[in-house]
């Protein structure tokens, strides 16, 4: 079967980023980077579906706008879904979309629940069932990464997290798939807005039945704290738990199937993984940046600001595209060649400034017990058939990879390629 053609670039002023297909039928590093060369500081017009808005795709200049929490705000939306609708219904509830006083005060409390030291059960229970997995499906000769490994990882950490029965584990994998994406064209958006509110109503269960019988899950701390001395809402509870599973659960996902796919490819990284010659931290690193699940995010302006020869207007939407800053010439050298011992290696796939990313230390912790079961456990890695790709403008990922991972013990004495 061929090849899907790709097409050249086209000029930023003709590009289309609030519609999907824009990033499946180009060259997404030669389109970020016309971006960069032509139009650092982009005005994106008004589509048929949605206003105007603010294209930053300079590492530098997004880390500006990442830092700056006085004169750009969250709480207006913080992806171009919520943020061209004109604001987001968990704003000043859920971390990811409250700033100031209020932020600060649930971040910190949220802080407590994931501290590495108090995570460390959790961390080894990530590696013992990532190493189960990668077994399994090195035994199964043939398996689906994504729907066979990469799902079940960190559903169950978040799962653990929050004391969420196994039974209902799946169910919340699939709900949280088609809220940030959708496998297709023909999936609609009210499938995507039907499945947020399943999860927020399972949530809302949850966080009733731990009022009356808290336990030492991050549900039960977040239903018996309070703020000055007041509890929070129930609004509160259900979507910071919510964002946990949203950022969580999916970006995880998307960096281990594409980071699978980065080693398959680069068959000298994945020699210098198994040989040692690079450590299991610093190939972690690459594979985030190479893979960048969540392309962008954004802010709205709350005054005038200039950046570069450019003034973004109060009011405007900004967003900041973490899929181009992250593959920046000026910032990361070669940043086209997968190096699993790259360094430094200071990507923004976590975000920058206050809102960086809560679960950064567990997304980091999921892809390197998945690097490290696959150094240990798998001699070869060979893809079996095309990725799957998300339809979305938002998580660059995949819902199927069909792949054959050889046994380690099976091809002992051979210098295993991927």
């Amino acid at each position: 079967m061929p090849a899907p053609q790709v097409l050249a670039p086209p000029d930023p002023a003709a590009v289309d980023l609030t519609d999907p297909r824009t990033f499946h039928d180009v060259d997404t590093h030669a389109l970020w980077r016309r971006f960069r060369e032509l139009s650092p500081v982009h005005w994106h017009p008004a589509t048929e579906r949605a206003p105007g808005f603010w294209v930053v795709s300079k590492y530098e200049d997004a880390v500006a706008v990442y830092r700056d929490n006085k004169r750009f705000t969250s709480e207006k939306g913080n992806v171009l879904a919520t943020l061209l609708q004109g604001g987001d219904s968990a704003a000043g509830k859920m971390l990811a979309v409250t700033d100031g006083p209020r932020h600060r005060a649930i971040r910190n409390l949220m802080l407590k629940s994931f501290a590495p030291r108090v995570l460390q059960p959790v961390v080894d229970g990530v590696h013992r069932h990532t190493r189960e997995l990668v077994a399994r499906a090195v035994d199964s000769g043939e398996a689906d990464f994504v729907t066979d490994v990469a799902d079940h990882v960190p559903i169950h950490t978040m799962g653990d997290l929050m004391d969420i029965p196994y039974a209902d584990r799946p169910r919340l994998v699939e709900w949280n798939t088609q809220t940030l994406s959708r496998h297709d064209s023909a999936d609609s958006e009210m499938e995507s807005l039907m499945a947020r509110n399943e999860i927020l109503l399972y949530l809302s269960g949850l966080a009733a039945e731990r009022r009356r019988n808290p336990g030492e899950d991050v549900i039960s701390v977040l239903a018996t704290a309070t703020v000055d001395g007041e509890p929070l809402t129930e609004d509160e509870i259900i979507f910071n738990c919510y964002s946990l599973i949203l950022g969580g659960d999916e970006s995880t996902r998307m960096s281990l199937a594409g980071g699978l796919i980065a080693l398959a490819e680069n068959p000298e990284q994945w020699r210098r993984l198994k040989t040692g010659d690079v450590t299991s931290d610093s190939a972690t690193e690459e594979i985030l940046r190479w893979t960048t699940p969540a392309m962008h995010f954004g802010r709205r302006a709350l005054v005038d600001v200039p950046l570069r020869e450019k003034v973004i207007k109060a009011g405007d939407v900004v967003t900041l595209w973490n899929s181009s800053a992250n593959f920046d010439e000026d910032v990361f050298a070669d940043p086209y060649s997968f190096d699993v011992g790259r360094s430094p290696n200071k990507h923004v796939v976590f975000g920058h400034g206050p809102h960086f990313c809560l679960g950064a230390f567990l997304g980091r912790v999921h892809v390197n017990a998945m690097v490290e079961a696959l150094r240990d456990q798998v001699a070869r890695v060979e893809l079996r058939g095309p990725a799957r790709r998300l339809y979305s403008n938002f998580v660059h990922g995949y819902s199927g990879l069909p792949v054959a991972l050889t046994a380690e013990r099976a091809t002992e004495g051979t210098d295993g390629d991927a």
